[in-house]
């Protein structure tokens, strides 16, 4: 009797241990620009230079992140993945894990997807960081999208790709938590995303740890 007491008790810390060990660990799905989708990992550009997919996934990992990426498929339909995406975030949630403890990336076009799973989601508490997300072809595009959660937005002055996205933010005062948009200057046009750069990868990760104030 004693040995199954024994048993039972051990048998309960462990999946106190285990279930306290996966609560306490933050999340960050990141999903990349369009151009790693048409040439896989080793993209590069003729304007911006090599998408360094890599090496921004080790940077999030180095902050203790655990990261959940992949390389999307050529002509990935953004409302499709976004969704799956959500599932994802959906089952993070059922196992325990608290929403402020997520945190969804998207550059470019995988910043499209990101805002999409914002929308599907519906989660006042998770953190979305958005690269270059919004122009006026967007805004058309998805006339309907709300943000929903914590959302910075991360700009560059000098790419005429994505910009602000205010118009998006003025459709979704009622439901965003907490919003904050950061232009940086660069000069590197559209390809500031495609590498680690402290100007954006810093903000995130705080944005990702809940620091809303910056």
């Amino acid at each position: 009797m004693k040995k199954v007491i024994a048993v039972l008790i051990f048998s309960f810390l462990f999946f106190f241990f285990i279930m306290s060990d996966v609560s306490a660990q933050k999340y960050l799905f990141y999903m990349h620009g369009k151009i790693v989708e048409d040439q896989g990992k080793q993209a590069v550009s003729p304007y911006f230079g090599a998408y360094q997919y890599e090496a921004i996934l080790d940077t999030f990992r180095s902050h203790h992140f655990t990261v959940m990426s992949e390389v999307r498929k050529p002509n990935t339909d953004v409302t499709t993945y976004a969704r799956e995406i959500k599932v994802q975030v959906d089952n993070l949630l059922l196992k325990g894990i608290p929403a402020k403890d997520i945190t969804v990336v998207g550059a470019s076009k995988g910043a499209i997807i990101a805002m999409l799973v914002s929308y599907y989601l519906q989660n006042s508490d998770v953190n979305f960081v958005f690269l270059a997300a919004c122009n006026d072809d967007n805004f058309e595009s998805f006339p309907d999208i709300k943000f929903y959660g914590n959302i910075l937005s991360i700009y560059e002055r000098s790419d005429d790709i994505g910009n602000t996205c205010a118009r998006f933010k003025k459709a979704s005062s009622a439901t965003i938590r907490h919003y904050k948009e950061v232009e940086i200057n660069t000069g590197l046009k559209h390809g500031f995303l495609f590498q680690p750069l402290s100007e954006w990868i810093n903000p995130a990760i705080k944005w990702a740890n809940g620091d809303y104030r910056q």
